[in-house]
């Protein structure tokens, strides 16, 4: 994984040197909470409904052994001794109390790590897919490409205040496992018809208010001119965005306000004229790539029979490797999904003693690495295959081994009203409620691949709008009622949800996803999934029985 040099340690410490500055002057009556705002949230700071919410960025979701170390101390001195990984591979803590954020952030950059552009109208945290470097099908690892941009992204002077916030999603094989369509712009590594790999670009995603798949702007990019064209998207949208209209100001309404054919050539007019002095060497492109080399893997991993043997001896033990673990490029090698939901903890958290024997785990079974994935869950990238069984005893007891990887449980869920000041409604509990509606594992199995998302407002954090079965938080008269939609995906088809009908009371929530669920099962073929029904019969079966009664 990349290391800090130099100038990124200098860059990081002083950026903290400075918001401790900014934050002893509010203390001090010198700032106004109008002008601390803008500086407190291009440090990852919110102030929610019970304390404020510290966002920290993780480049791509890579963390180290360390790194992890720290987070669990950070969380235990500093919070309630446990952390939040979101559905942008970020980590949040819930309870920071103001006046200490900036040891926090002394604390993480300690470590390699920082808060910096997590919030605000900027580029945010580079995100990718979890299995980049390690997927057989993968064309190229996204990761260095991730890494430039993010280099060419921070601090960038003349995209500091953007209309809106803005983010950047990067795969590198044709199965999406970043949601890149969702983004203000995705990038796929590609390759043409004369063998040559670069980049084909889609802008204007988004969801929140007005969800929007992004659309193919250009192809193939050489990879020389990623940034050139990066840069001349950014300086379109910088002109013509809707700064007038906060839930206007996405790159999404530019987009279609515009239209995608005159804004595609407002781009390329832009970036002919940039292309040239903002041209990506080889020599640069190099530099980077040498962070993420392959590491020393062991060529005997692939003769082991062992795990075989454990397989037919412990039902318990290949029902978990059936769902949370996925093959590797290299023989003899897996990745492994540690699941962030389980039954009696909220869909993404994690507690201080969880995350110590994680890093625990990765430097005896991983190469000391960590990923967050985009479904709130981590994932040990590196494991011998001959080290499953050990080690799934290890999460097992302590409650990290929840074999529900992609089933109706693997709930995204946002934290509703239960933290946030945005929210309409509550997530945490109904998540809650649904899991143990559904708790017997053979019943999720033979469903399949049921994703649920629960947002507790319209800003769509749990990006509800792409959910197979999408549940949507509103507030009516004071009271919490949830809007559904069936059919969505964040997937290579990337698609918007179709809104099943009116809005659904609170206590009624639960029995709805149970419907759901029955209506699928009766018209489901074979072991279709349930997507595939959904697009196959359409939303009136599911409609009709919901609303049966009513």
């Amino acid at each position: 994984m990349y290391q800090y040099d130099n100038y990124d340690q200098a860059m990081v410490d002083q950026r903290v040197a400075q918001y401790r500055d900014q934050t002893r002057r509010f203390l001090a009556g010198e700032l106004t909470e109008e002008q601390f705002r803008p500086l407190r949230l291009m440090n990852g700071l919110y102030v929610q409904i019970h304390a404020p919410m510290l966002r920290v960025a993780i480049p791509y979701g890579l963390m180290s052994s360390k790194q992890i170390r720290k987070i669990a101390d950070i969380s235990r001195r500093y919070d309630k001794g446990y952390v939040h990984f979101t559905t942008r591979q970020n980590f949040q803590l819930n309870w920071p109390k103001l006046e200490t954020v900036p040891d926090i952030l002394a604390e993480l950059a300690s470590v390699e790590m920082h808060a910096i552009q997590s919030s605000g109208n900027c580029i945010r945290n580079t995100t990718s897919d979890q299995l980049a470097g390690i997927s057989a099908s993968e064309i190229e690892d996204p990761r260095p490409w991730c890494e430039i941009i993010r280099q060419w992204s921070t601090f960038h002077p003349e995209f500091a205040y953007l209309p809106r916030k803005f983010k950047i999603a990067v795969i590198g094989s044709n199965e999406d496992r970043a949601a890149t369509r969702l983004h203000d712009i995705g990038l796929h590594i590609v390759k043409n018809d004369k063998g040559e790999i670069g980049f084909e670009v889609f802008v204007g995603g988004g969801l929140g208010r007005t969800p929007m798949i992004g659309q193919e702007i250009r192809p193939f990019l050489e990879k020389k001119d990623l940034l050139s064209y990066l840069e001349a998207i950014l300086r379109v949208y910088n002109q013509l965005g809707r700064r007038d209209h906060k839930y206007k100001a996405r790159i999404k309404i530019t987009v279609k306000e515009t239209g995608i054919e005159p804004f595609r050539e407002l781009v390329e007019a832009e970036w002919q004229d940039i292309r040239v002095q903002l041209e990506l060497d080889s020599k640069e492109i190099d530099r980077v790539k040498k962070y993420f080399t392959e590491p020393d893997y062991d060529v005997t991993a692939g003769n082991d029979k062992s795990f075989a043997s454990k397989l037919l001896e412990d039902v318990a033990f290949a029902t978990w490797i059936k769902q949370n673990v996925v093959d590797h490029k290299i023989a003899g090698y897996k990745a492994v999904y540690i699941s962030l939901k389980s039954p009696t903890a909220p869909p993404g958290d994690v507690s201080a003693e969880q995350l110590e024997l994680i890093a625990d785990l990765a430097d005896g079974f991983s190469l000391g690495e960590v990923r967050s994935t985009h479904n709130q869950n981590l994932l040990l990238s590196d494991v011998k295959q001959a080290d499953l069984y050990a080690l799934w005893g290890k999460l097992k007891a302590s409650n990290l081994a929840t074999a529900n990887m992609n089933t109706l449980t693997d709930i995204i869920c946002c934290p509703g009203l239960d933290f946030c000041g945005l929210a309409n409604a509550t997530s945490i509990p109904l998540a809650k409620a649904i899991n143990e509606r559904f708790d017997d594992l053979d019943y999720l199995y033979d469903l399949g691949d049921i994703k649920i998302k629960l947002s507790g407002c319209m800003n769509g954090c749990a990006h509800q709008s792409v959910g197979h079965i999408g549940i949507l938080g509103v507030d009516k008269k004071g009271e919490e009622w949830y809007q559904f939609t069936l059919g969505g995906s964040s997937e290579k088809n990337a698609a918007l949800g179709e809104r099943l009908g009116r809005a659904i009371p609170k206590q009624e929530v639960v029995n709805t996803v149970s419907n759901l669920v029955d209506v699928f099962v009766e018209q489901r073929l074979d072991q279709e999934l349930f997507l595939d029904t959904v697009h196959r019969v359409g939303v009136a079966p599911f409609k009709d029985r919901v609303y049966a009664n009513n």
